[in-house]
């Protein structure tokens, strides 16, 4: 029976990557056009009626207008009753251009390096080979998501109705990653990307003359302290077996070399893969803060601001997935190690809606993401199409 079933899972994975290869030039050429035409969170107006319209002409029933500009196409075949999320996220970053390719961005300070044109170019192409040739049974939700990048775009679809409208068993998303073999694919149990959280704390002394300490609080002095003891959060607060994340990135605070300011104000990020030991980084941070400054004579008033939770993927949705990848892959590009991420994802807010799991894609040899050099692999699409397709026909038989 074994044997019967792995030749009909070659069969499936033969037709499905010649359905997908039939148009892989036509989806690299939209992946570069939306790489040309990059738009920042809640203002992809121009992405959004592209996806729309692809979905519509190929028989998709689609709902625009979620969380702005969000997408969804819904394709229902036979009388099955599970239904399937797949997401794919849509903004831009803030970032100047640096590739000098061809087809670079023509939006000054805009463009896609994270690779999101490349998640909505290879669900497009999964959905194109669904609506003409798929074999399911149940409903398919593609998700087209705005505002990845900070937006909480997530959170803002789930919000206004995404899983009331359009529910789903499960839900499932990708992102690339640079710096992973090329076409292979990454799956992780339990959590996957970190969470992440944004603290400004505001050092106010006394200033004065640079000459005449003795008769100022010296909010840089502070400043300095409280970086140097915030090194201790992770290697004392956090049991050695967890992760976490201190990065001070930011300190701005006087303007001339003999003057001591009034004020010094520190911006600083936390990241962590468990909520408890979240919520530890935000207490131990703002009493570190506190109490380093207090000593000096100075005050510390320390504002966090939530970010993303962590990314946790269901066992079962995993497990899942990875078997797919097995069948749709190959075990040689399934890779068995793979370790989770400390960037974050907005993804999370769907996994606390709904059992899913979110996956990793090789992106080769790349420029990091986030980075002005990066660009989205094309030699991917197909790969990552194709494996679209096998889950969506797997999980809806």
């Amino acid at each position: 029976m074994s044997h019967v079933i792995a030749e009909a899972a070659l069969r499936d994975g033969a037709r499905i990557e010649r359905g997908i290869a039939r148009h892989a030039d036509e989806f690299i050429a939209l992946r570069r056009d939306l790489h040309r035409h990059p738009e920042l969170a809640f203002k992809e107006h121009r992405t959004a009626a592209l996806v729309a319209e692809k979905l519509r002409a190929w028989g998709y029933a689609v709902s625009t207008g979620l969380a702005g500009t969000g997408v969804v196409g819904v394709l229902r075949r036979g009388a099955g009753k599970k239904a399937l999320g797949l997401r794919a996220d849509m903004d831009a970053l803030p970032i100047q251009e640096a590739t000098g390719l061809p087809y670079a961005s023509v939006n000054p300070g805009v463009m896609h390096a994270c690779g999101h044109d490349g998640h909505t170019a290879i669900l497009l192409a999964a959905a194109r080979f669904l609506a003409e040739s798929g074999e399911f049974d149940g409903t398919l939700n593609l998700i087209f998501q705005p505002a990845e990048e900070m937006g909480a775009g997530a959170r803002q679809m789930i919000a206004e109705g995404l899983f009331e409208r359009f529910p789903c068993d499960a839900v499932f998303g990708l992102h690339n990653w640079p710096g992973v073999r090329q076409g292979h694919l990454g799956c992780v149990a339990g959590p996957a990307m970190a969470s992440i959280d944004f603290a400004r704390i505001t050092l106010q002394g006394q200033g004065g003359h640079g000459a005449e300490p003795q008769d100022t609080v010296d909010p840089v002095l502070a400043a300095a302290h409280v970086i140097t003891a915030l090194q201790s959060v992770v290697s004392r607060n956090v049991a050695p077996l967890d992760m976490g994340v201190v990065t001070v990135g930011a300190i701005h605070g006087g303007k001339a070399a003999n003057v001591i300011p009034d004020q010094v104000e520190l911006k600083l990020t936390a990241r962590s893969f468990r909520p408890e030991t979240r919520q530890r980084l935000r207490e131990r941070i703002t009493a570190i803060a506190q109490g380093q400054a207090r000593s000096l004579g100075a005050e510390a008033v320390v504002d966090f601001q939530n970010g993303f939770p962590p990314v946790l993927n269901h066992e079962e949705p995993t497990r899942f997935a990875r078997e797919v990848a097995l069948e749709a892959l190959g075990a040689e590009r399934v890779l068995p190690d793979f370790q989770p991420r400390t960037a974050s994802e907005d993804f999370a807010y769907m996994l606390q809606a709904r059992p899913g799991s979110f996956l990793f894609l090789g992106n080769g040899d790349s420029a990091s993401l986030h980075n002005p050099g990066y660009d989205f692999n094309d030699a991917t699409l197909g790969v990552a199409a194709s494996y679209w397709a096998r889950l969506a026909e797997r999980f809806l038989r």
